[in-house]
């Protein structure tokens, strides 16, 4: 059974935790649309746009994976495209609570299972927001990101 499953996220930018998540959804679903959406409580890095072109960069070459923007909620769009689950990715149980809170609206809203993954040991420090602090202060993200983001965020931080 084929399920279409969506992993949402501003990924400003899309990092090596995100890809693990990302991996394994695709393992256990089938089918995964990275949804790549507008936070407003956060600065962005890079537009909508430019971080679309970054995650499929990215995951080309992952079977069952597609990469769209999303211009608003997310149960719309998990309709749209047909998709019965929202997979997100959790890296503490701080993560964990607040993911409970969305799952309950977005079940309430438009009655969208989620499943959250947990971090791998070895990706769960990793957060955008602090990569996008490296980024501003002209640090090394290397060992955070794929190697097309990294090159989409520029030489000064390869």
């Amino acid at each position: 059974m084929n399920v279409v499953a969506v992993m949402p996220g501003s990924f400003d930018p899309y990092t090596l935790g995100h890809h693990d998540i990302l991996v394994r959804a695709a393992e256990l679903f089938g089918t995964v649309i990275v949804a790549v959406g507008v936070n407003a409580g956060k600065t962005a890095l890079l537009g909508v746009d430019e971080r679309v072109g970054m995650v499929r960069a990215a995951v080309a070459g992952l079977p069952g994976v597609t990469v769209a923007a999303m211009p608003g909620l997310l149960v719309d769009f998990c309709r749209e495209q047909g998709a019965t689950v929202v997979v997100r990715g959790a890296r503490s149980g701080s993560d964990f609570d607040a993911e409970w809170a969305m799952a309950a609206m977005n079940e309430s809203l438009g009655g969208i299972a989620t499943v959250v993954l947990p971090a791998r040991p070895e990706v769960a420090f990793i957060s955008s927001t602090l990569v996008r602090s490296i980024v501003r202060a002209g640090g090394d993200v290397s060992a955070y990101v794929p190697a097309s983001v990294r090159a989409g965020l520029g030489k000064e931080n390869s």
